[in-house]
Order: structure tokens, then C-alpha cells, then sequence
């Protein structure tokens, strides 16, 4: 189960990351986009991520990674 949080973790910060490293002016849009957003369409979105990260590592569990 440990294996399972220090992998995702470490995929979450490997895309980080890269994002960061590669594409710093599109982080800069994408934070002035999401401020013009409401706070329960930033909600919703958390909760979308949420599940459909739920959903990958359910998936990933159930094929035997």
C-alpha cells in the first residue's frame, strides 16, 4: 500500500514538474484563468479531479499494477 502512495506521489511530481520546467508562461495563463472562475466552478473541478483520479488508481489496483 506504501509502494502505491510513494509511486503516485512521485508521478504527481514528475508531471509537475515537467510542466513547471517546460511550459512556465502556460502556468502563469492557466492561474489568471482559473481566478476569473467562481469558486464552486473551481470546487467542481477539484472534485471532477478527485474522482477521476480515484477512478485511474482503482483501475491501475485492479489490473495488477
Amino acid at each position: 500500500m506504501i509502494e502505491t502512495i510513494f509511486l503516485a506521489l512521485g508521478l504527481v511530481l514528475i508531471v509537475e514538474g515537467l510542466v513547471y520546467a517546460l511550459a512556465p508562461s502556460l502556468v502563469e495563463q492557466l492561474l489568471a484563468a482559473l481566478r476569473n472562475l467562481s469558486e464552486e466552478q473551481r470546487r467542481l473541478m477539484g472534485l471532477f479531479s478527485l474522482a477521476l483520479g480515484l477512478i485511474l488508481v482503482w483501475c491501475a489496483k485492479t489490473l495488477g499494477v
